[in-house]
């Protein structure tokens, strides 16, 4: 069991309010997420699941409320790292015209990856585990198929390791042998180390049981835990 005495990422009652009608999108929140966690959020659309992933990626700036890295208060230049160790994974990831390579190796281009190196063989294992060939890399991006082109968006992420994911719906627009792969890269990264952990927002309940061991529930913007009255 992961050590429960320091939380990777808090919520603060995070509020969240549509600013043109002021009406709540997300209820005062309060959330921790620890190493080892395998988080599900369950809801109907319009729920506030991404609303909530949103806000803790600070994506989305909250109306009220604070995100904590590691008990510490983010500040504004701090976020583009917190971004690259809590990474966001959308239903329709956006891919740069090019290969897959092109597009894997384009985060090295970033100032916040700059201290980092494009590495191949650690690329072909990620492949391996999304049961794609090495010759996977020179498909061109725009040619890719949904299943594949979230493939490649998860391995753009998991190449440098991240401590958290924040998995909005990133298997609800592909077909049963797709979401087979993402889970499986998925699965693979977290056994890789006692200190990952991630949030996955789902309307499969089969697959939010499947891939958690903690299972939250979503109903108007207030977040509760399944069987919660």
């Amino acid at each position: 069991m992961a050590d429960r005495q320091s939380p990777l990422i808090e919520a603060k009652a995070l509020l969240r309010l549509d600013e043109r009608h002021q009406a709540a999108l997300l209820q005062p929140t309060d959330f921790q997420l620890y190493p080892g966690d395998r988080v599900a959020i369950t809801g109907a659309s319009g729920s506030g699941k991404s609303v909530l992933l949103r806000a803790l990626a600070l994506l989305d700036a909250p109306t009220s409320g604070q995100v904590l890295w590691h008990n510490q208060a983010i500040a504004h230049a701090r976020i583009p790292t917190y971004r690259s160790r809590v990474c966001y994974l959308s239903q329709r990831p956006a891919l740069l015209e090019g290969t897959v390579e092109d597009n894997l190796r384009f985060p090295y281009s970033l100032a916040t990856w700059r201290h980092l190196t494009f590495d191949r063989q650690k690329v072909c294992a990620l492949l391996a585990h999304g049961r794609k060939a090495p010759d996977f890399l020179s498909k061109n991006a725009g040619d890719l198929s949904g299943g594949e082109a979230q493939v490649l968006a998860l391995i753009r992420t998991l190449q440098s390791d991240p401590d958290v994911l924040l998995l909005d719906e990133p298997t609800a627009a592909l077909d049963p042998a797709s979401s087979s792969e993402v889970e499986a890269l998925i699965r693979a990264w977290f056994d890789s180390s006692s200190a990952h952990a991630y949030i996955w927002v789902s309307h499969d309940h089969e697959q939010a049981r499947r891939m958690s061991t903690r299972q939250l529930h979503m109903d108007a913007g207030v977040l509760s835990a399944v069987g919660q009255a």
